[in-house]
């Protein structure tokens, strides 16, 4: 899938109690496909936590991005195709 389903955005912030509502919350985005985008951010309101998690939806891969080759011992350069 190229796109989020559900037309929803590339890029998603979900928020709320840190609870095991929320951990679906973030789970549900995992099973679509999103991946973490970082870790959570957590606050204290009053008695309550609140979290933060950011969320991504991952970009193809694109055959230019691939390196085929290897790093020999006390080389700093990529020997091989890219």
């Amino acid at each position: 899938m190229t796109k989020p389903p559900n037309d929803l955005p590339r890029y998603r912030v979900l928020t709320g109690p840190d609870d095991e509502a929320f951990c679906r919350r973030v789970s549900e985005a995992l099973d679509q496909g999103y991946v973490l985008h970082g870790g959570p951010a957590v606050t204290v309101h009053g008695e309550q936590t609140i979290v933060a998690q950011a969320v991504v939806w991952p970009e193809p891969a694109r055959s230019s991005d691939r390196i085929v080759g290897f790093v020999s011992a006390g080389s700093s350069s990529i020997v091989g195709d890219r």
